[in-house]
């Protein structure tokens, strides 16, 4: 955080953001020929004030405490050339709503870096937390044992403690990697936390810890050395001949699979996710939870966990007693001879036409209640839509390389539907109300378990299903994969799980939406993209860029068709994991199929240069090396500074639920081998046994990654 991207700036005009209330445009003076523009949210910018001014290419801390790099982007159409911080973005303080407003005496070093100046300021006072509600449902973290080498780090830093007498718990050690690895592999501020509740120096508390850490540490494997950078981090250089070692085991799948596993410690989780509606299309809408409930299942799989993920189809409620209305009168063929297309047109004619027929709602809550007491008539039709619609997905999910380990709908649960109800009476946990069975909650509003004319509902229903699981798979975990707009019911949910005493961690991750500019897709009113037709433009539009670049020679039609069928996958599965899960996603037909820049194909496209490069070689050995060179480039020593981490992305991802941590990953390795590539040969050069095993170790972070992603690895592109 502390480099030349952190400079001290002055703010010298104001004014209101024209699409946003709650924020302005800030002009600041960094001594440069131009005034710097950005967007701010704070409220206690003013004019005249010093501040910090994080520049493109900067990081930051979210409020997880994880660095995140600062780019030039629009902000409600305006662009924001970095960003005013706050004390906690800077991991000074505790304040992440106000920026931090410097002395005044460091306006005469507009332009320069902070960090040179952190000696004259007095840092910010630590703010009271407030309570959290420790019952949120986001609240749960699984939990996951450190790699070899932050554990080892953390107990060095531990043993100074315990040395000097400082009171701190192992796991109140926090470690994170700076933005360039000329700060070092590892960074831990303890003695910046420290000091404040000593009242002490921190600079002075940081040299202190690394002279002791000077005495205990073997600096001939694992640490090369320790710095100290203010305001007070502690620096560790990892020894070069560890980052050869690891990068050596990278290259070894099965043993780091192995080392992987021992992560899951015999843990089960439930990944509820997908869960497509039976009648409809398979919709664009659909594909955030598909994507990312894969790419989480897949994570955790390799972590060592048992995994089952749960298909929770949507085949039960009213909306069938509409669509079994729709279809007896205005059907105009065989429900056999169907589609689901059929099916969706049907269901948005009966919605537009209740409209003026009101009567059309009393018979489709008639039907389904009857469908729900098992009419034989009635429950044949059901049927023959779920079977319609099971192929229509089956075909998308081939399509997308997803395989679910079940597909239970919500008519699976219907049975033990009168269990739960009598459960929630019999306990008085549910009470009657206006001829309809709720459960009241003391933070809540109330949640209806049965309808006043008999009818269940999603709630009864999903308690059933988590019982059912409880029961049969005896999970640690249960993770729902399911939009954030069901954030409430979720919670209803959960604290419903709760009183009826089933004792299981449950998880809503709650993705953002894929949305029009104007609001939410509408199955009602036929205002929907189906992924069928997004998948089709893809490869289209793959087939296209294919016309005008050059395809591996060697590649049959049917080979080139494959591929392309591919990149058209990667591409549209990339463009979703790579976004923030929790962010809602505005559909743009180009973006949504981006095949340029940070993009699937770019990763598959360097897999396949990968590929290609080991191929030539006539060297064979490339997953070890016995000799290094005695000069590494700075290309080729950046490729060993990332290699190591790639364990702790894996890690990061499944803790934080997201994707994208690995996406972002990938990128970084992708980018910094092509960077390598375009400045160096490989192939006959004095250092080509060091420069292949270079190449086998970003060969095999990639197919591992991707794999990670439910992405092909293409050999030949």
């Amino acid at each position: 955080i502390f480099n030349s991207r952190l400079i001290i700036a002055k703010i010298v005009d104001i004014s209101p953001h024209p699409q946003a209330d709650k924020l302005q445009i800030a002009k600041l003076d960094t001594n440069s020929p131009s005034i710097t523009s950005v967007v701010c949210g704070a409220h206690n910018i003013k004019t005249g004030q010093i501040v910090p001014l994080v520049l493109p290419d900067g990081q930051v801390l979210n409020s997880r405490n994880q660095l995140f790099s600062i780019s030039i982007s629009k902000i409600r159409g305006i662009e924001s050339v970095g960003m005013i911080c706050s004390p906690a973005e800077l991991g000074v303080g505790d304040d992440g709503q106000n920026i931090w407003i410097l002395p005044e005496k460091l306006e005469r070093h507009l332009g320069q870096p902070l960090f040179g100046f952190m000696k004259e300021i007095d840092l910010p006072p630590k703010k009271p937390t407030k309570n959290q509600n420790k019952n949120t449902i986001t609240s749960f973290t699984p939990s996951f044992s450190d790699t070899a080498i932050v554990s080892k780090i953390k107990q060095y830093i531990f043993q100074v403690c315990q040395k000097l007498k400082l009171d701190i718990r192992l796991k109140e050690i926090v470690l994170s990697h700076p933005p360039d690895s000329k700060f070092g592999h590892f960074s831990a501020n303890t003695a910046f936390v420290l000091a404040k509740k000593l009242k002490t120096n921190p600079l002075k508390l940081a040299e202190q810890f690394k002279k002791e850490l000077d005495l205990i540490i073997d600096k001939t494997s694992l640490i090369n050395r320790i710095e100290i950078a203010p305001p007070a981090f502690i620096n560790f250089y990892l020894h070069p001949d560890f980052l050869i070692k690891q990068a050596e085991n990278l290259n070894y799948p099965i043993q780091f699979k192995n080392t992987l596993k021992s992560y899951g410690q015999d843990r089960t989780m439930i990944i509820d996710y997908s869960s497509p509606n039976i009648a409809k299309p398979f919709g664009i809408g659909h594909l955030r939870s598909t994507n990312i409930g894969q790419a989480i299942y897949n994570t955790y799989k390799i972590l060592g966990w048992k995994c089952i993920g749960d298909n929770h189809l949507g085949d039960w409620g009213t909306q069938f007693g509409k669509l079994i209305v729709a279809i007896e009168k205005w059907a105009d063929k065989d429900l056999s001879k169907m589609t689901v297309t059929d099916l969706e047109k049907l269901y948005v004619k009966f919605h537009q036409q209740s409209k003026d027929t009101p009567e059309l709602i009393e018979q489709a809550r008639l039907y389904f209640s009857q469908l729900e007491a098992g009419n034989p008539k009635i429950k044949k039709i059901w049927q023959q839509c779920v079977d319609i619609s099971i192929q229509e997905f089956n075909k998308v999910y081939r399509l997308l390389g997803v395989k679910i380990d079940y597909a239970y709908g919500e008519s699976f649960y219907q049975p033990m539907l009168s269990a739960i109800i009598d459960k929630f009476e019999k306990e008085a946990l549910a009470v009657p109300s206006q001829g309809t069975l709720i459960i009241n909650f003391d933070n809540l509003p109330p949640a209806i378990l049965r309808k006043s004319n008999g009818a269940t509902t999603y709630l009864t229903r999903d308690l059933a299903t988590i019982k059912y699981r409880i029961d049969k798979w005896k999970p640690d975990l249960i993770i729902y994969e399911v939009g954030a707009d069901q954030k409430l019911y979720f919670q209803q949910l959960f604290q419903a799980s709760s009183l009826a005493g089933w004792s299981v961690n449950m998880v809503h991750i709650g993705h953002g939406l894929i949305r029009w500019s104007t609001g939410k897709f509408s199955t009602r009113k036929g205002d929907t993209i189906h992924l069928s037709d997004v998948i089709d433009k893809a490869i289209q539009q793959a087939t296209l860029v294919a016309k005008t670049t050059i395809v591996a020679k060697d590649l049959t039609a049917q080979q080139t068709k494959n591929m392309l069928q591919q990149v058209a996958i990667g591409a549209i599965k990339f463009n979703d994991l790579v976004q923030d899960p929790k962010k809602d996603i505005l559909f743009d037909w180009n973006k949504i199929m981006s095949l340029q820049g940070d993009s699937g194909p770019y990763l598959q496209y360097t897999y396949a240069r990968c590929k290609s490069v080991l191929l030539k070689s006539k060297i064979k050995e490339q997953k070890n090396i016995n000799k290094v060179p005695q000069e590494i480039n700075p290309e080729e020593q950046q490729l060993l500074d990332i290699f190591y981490q790639f364990e702790e992305k894996i890690i990061e991802s499944a803790k934080r639920f997201s994707p994208s941590v690995i996406c972002q990953y990938l990128l970084l390795v992708a980018r910094t081998y092509n960077q390598f590539y375009a400045k160096h040969k490989i192939i006959g050069q004095t250092e080509e046994v060091f420069r292949l095993f270079l190449t086998q170790t970003t060969n095999h972070i990639l197919y591992t990654g991707l794999g990670l992603l439910g992405i092909k690895a293409i050999d030949k592109m």
